[in-house]
This record gives C-alpha cells, sequence and structure tokens, in this order.
C-alpha cells in the first residue's frame, strides 16, 4: 500500500474523515492506531505481528529499564534489549523471506527510546497505546523519518482539532513530494534500471551519465516521500522531523551528511559515533577517525548484507576522515580562492564523489561495478543518440526542467517557506500555481512505479 497506490488513497481519505468527525484524544488515538493496522497489514499479517511484538517488547523493556535505574543490572538490560532488537532485525533482513518493510526504521526508533531511558534523558511512556501508535503510525513506518521519542510522543497525547491551515499546507508539501517521486525519479527510473542493469552493454557516456544522474534519482525519490510523509503528518496535526536539507550545496562530505537522510545520520551521530568518539578519545584524532570510520561502515552494513555496502560506507568514512585531517589545508583555499570560484568547485567535487560511491549501493555484483569503473570513461565521442538512454527526447527536457524547478524551488524555500508564502497571495493566483502543478504532475509523471526505494531498507 504505496503512498501513491489508489489503496493508500481510500485508506487516508477515510481516516481523514472518521479522524475529524470528533475532536476527542481518545477517538483520534482509535482511528490512527486502526489505519496503522490496517496499512501495515495490507502487505502482510506477518508484517504486522512482527510490528507489534517489537512494539510490546520495547515499550516493557523501557519501563524495566526505569525500574531498575542506577542498579547494576541497568546496563545488562539495555544490552540484552539492544542485541534482542538487532537481533531480530538481522534475522528479518537477512534471513526472513517474510522481511518486514521498514524494519530498520522501526528498530531504530525503538533503540533510541530504550537507549534515552538508559541515559536518564527521557521516562518511559506509561500508555501502552499511545507507544504502540508512536511505534507503529502509518504516515512514518515505511522509511522514516526515525522519530525520537521526546519529539512525537508528545503529540500524540493530545487531540487535534481540525485546522484548515495545517491541512492545506499539508496538501501542498503532498503535491511538491509527488513532482519530485512521479516527474523527476520515477521518470528517469526505468532508463537508469536499464542501464546498471546490464552494465556490459552499456556505453561508456552511458555509464557515466547514468552514474551522475542515480544520485538525483534517489533523492527526489526518498525526498519525495519524505515530504509526502511529513505533508499527510501535517494534515493530521503532526510535525514530523525534517530528513533532507538541500544536500547537493554541500562543500564536504562531511556536510552532505548532515544534509541527508538526516533522522539516520543524526541517529549514528548520537548512537554511535559520540558513545565510541567518547570510549576512543585517549587516542585523541585517531580515535575521532576510527570511530567516524566505524560509524560510517555501520551505515553501509545497515543498508545491506553485501559487501558492496560495507565498502560503501567504508569509502565515505574515508572521504571524511580525509577532509577531518585536510580542515587546516581547505580553510587556506578557501581564504586564497575567491568565493565564486571556491564554493562551485567543492560542490561539484562532493557531488562527484558521492555518485561514484553510490555505484556499490546501486550495483548489487563487485564485477560489475569494477567494470563501470574501468569503462565509465570509454567510448566519450560516441554518438549524441547514445545519451539520451533510450528516454524520448521531449521527455528529457520535461526531465531537466523539472530537476531545474525542484532545485530552485529548494533555494527559494531555504530562504523563506514558499508553501506559506503562496497562502498569503490572492485566491486566483494561489489556484493557478495548483492547477498548473497538478496539471505537470498528470503530463509529465510517470504512474505505475509504485515502489520507494528506501522501502526495501
Amino acid at each position: 500500500m504505496e503512498f501513491l497506490s489508489l489503496p493508500y488513497i481510500i485508506l487516508i481519505i477515510f481516516a481523514f474523515v472518521l479522524y475529524y468527525a470528533k475532536a476527542n484524544y481518545h477517538w483520534q488515538r482509535a482511528v490512527l492506531l486502526l489505519s496503522s493496522v490496517i496499512f501495515i497489514g495490507y502487505y502482510h499479517l506477518m508484517y504486522l505481528c512482527v510490528a507489534v511484538g517489537i512494539a510490546l517488547f520495547t515499550y516493557y523493556a523501557g519501563r524495566l529499564l526505569y525500574l531498575k535505574r542506577g542498579t547494576k543490572s541497568s546496563p545488562y538490560i539495555l544490552a540484552g534489549s539492544i542485541v534482542a532488537l538487532a537481533g531480530g532485525w538481522l534475522a528479518a533482513r537477512y534471513w526472513s523471506p517474510l522481511f518486514p518493510l521498514g524494519i530498520s526504521f522501526y528498530t531504530f526508533q525503538a533503540l533510541s527510546y530504550l537507549i534515552e531511558i538508559y541515559w536518564e534523558e527521557e521516562d518511559p511512556e506509561p500508555d501502552l497505546l499511545n507507544f504502540t501508535l508512536y511505534m507503529l503510525l502509518f504516515m512514518k513506518f515505511l522509511s522514516g523519518p526515525i522519530e525520537r521519542g521526546y519529539d512525537l510522543l508528545p503529540q500524540l497525547k493530545k487531540a487535534h482539532p481540525f485546522c484548515y491551515e495545517n491541512i492545506t499546507y499539508g496538501m501542498k508539501s503532498l503535491v511538491v513530494g509527488a513532482f519530485m517521486k512521479l516527474v523527476i525519479a520515477d521518470r528517469i527510473a526505468p532508463f537508469l534500471n536499464a542501464v546498471f542493469g546490464a552494465v556490459h552493454g552499456a556505453s561508456g557516456i552511458q555509464l557515466l551519465e547514468s552514474t551522475l544522474l542515480y544520485p538525483i534519482q534517489l533523492y527526489a525519490d526518498f525526498a519525495g516521500y519524505t515530504n509526502m510523509a511529513i505533508g499527510f503528518g501535517i494534515m493530521f496535526g503532526f510535525k514530523l522531523s525534517p530528513n533532507f536539507n538541500r544536500p547537493f550545496v554541500s562543500i564536504t562530505t562531511g556536510e552532505l551528511w548532515r544534509r541527508w537522510h538526516m533522522s539516520l545520520s543524526f541517529w549514528v551521530r548520537d548512537y554511535v559515533f559520540v558513545p565510541l568518539s567518547a570510549e576512543t578519545r585517549r587516542w585523541k584524532s585517531w580515535g575521532i577517525y576510527f570511530s567516524l570510520l566505524v560509524t560510517f561502515t555501520a551505515i553501509g552494513v545497515w543498508h545491506g548484507a553485501g559487501w558492496n555496502y560495507a565498502i560503501y560506507g567504508l569509502i565515505q568514512g574515508l572521504i571524511i576522515i580525509y577532509e577531518t585531517a585536510a580542515a587546516k589545508q581547505r580553510d587556506w583555499l578557501q581564504n586564497h580562492m575567491l568565493k565564486q570560484i571556491y564554493k562551485p568547485l567543492f560542490i561539484i567535487r562532493t557531488y562527484l564523489l558521492f555518485a561514484f560511491s553510490l555505484l556499490f549501493f546501486r550495483i548489487e555484483k563487485m564485477s560489475d561495478i569494477c567494470y563501470v569503473y574501468q569503462h565509465v570513461f570509454d567510448g566519450v565521442n560516441t554518438s549524441l543518440k547514445e545519451t539520451n538512454l533510450g528516454m524520448p527526447d521531449f521527455n528529457w527536457i520535461a526531465f531537466g526542467i523539472a530537476v531545474v524547478l525542484m532545485f530552485v524551488f529548494e533555494y527559494f524555500n531555504s530562504k523563506r517557506d514558499l508553501l506559506k508564502l503562496v497562502t498569503r497571495q490572492k485566491v486566483w493566483f494561489r489556484w493557478a500555481i495548483y492547477y498548473v502543478m497538478i496539471m505537470l504532475i498528470f503530463l509529465f509523471g510517470a504512474f505505475g512505479v509504485e515502489d520507494f526505494i528506501y522501502i526495501q531498507f
């Protein structure tokens, strides 16, 4: 039941109408719980059983941790809980034929909840139904954002009256997300899949072009999902965490990861890097480097069991270690180069490093990855026809314009909230924009490609 599927649209309409039928906390909680159960169970009953099992385990483990605070058994309870949750995630992720979609996202959410209780930063949620809803809330269930308990739980404990401004703002966020998903990500996806699925049959220019375009497809797909998840959340009165912040304007890879999949990046920073670097601080800089390497290798392994994922994370870690070690040299360059040259140059450098490392994320076979690296610059003087990757010229123009519109929107939206700005315009102007966006989606969107890339993780 993907966001853009007919079953989901039917579910969201019924949930929305029932939710606002009564501005009562218990009623709204019941509607959300029922909607979440239907949403998860629609995929497979076992998915729902696993998700509820993790929620129940985490709830009672959190209460036990709270009762044993300050005792000698507290670290062992936490360690046992982490092993149980991580072991369950690994078993479901890599050995179970019924791998629950999105299990890593709500497992990470469960782990952060328990760690915060152990650190005495958070008290356990006393209400089992509230906690279950926190874990299963349908709009962020499949691909996050990974919500912390102290951010989302308080929002679940109160009624949310009908608010026209919130609902219209959420719908605008939905439209932006649908545009990114349908007009950009899904439009280019089949052609990139064809190249990456048969790299030996592609020319060098096609391999290079696909390598450079894949980060845009991945971003438009995942950020499109995030915008829709946040939009649905706003429509029901919730504020979900942002997951992206213009990652392709990053000057360094470290900055890119602070802007890319932010809920995951901040999760591993807080619960892996910070504790590990504290334990290795006696090693000084080498402790930081070791912690970075372990953290980003863990990010890679989180995405999959193959060596290619581990190498992907390892590469990201090594690049950031180099950037950390060379910070003084980079500052010197910044002080001695024109800003108009330095910033674009390092933005391009960061994008290229990210794009070429993503080959380990996108292609499963190591032999195919090595082939791409060996032949990516072959045949640069090939015919112009090869550069279209099989996509009609008109579609290429539409795709290119859509990408430019996405980046222009994000630039101005970073200066001022454009969705709120549109709300304050005259009725005819607002509706003209709405109709144009909807027409663009229906005219140029690639319908029928329902899967979001990050659902598989």
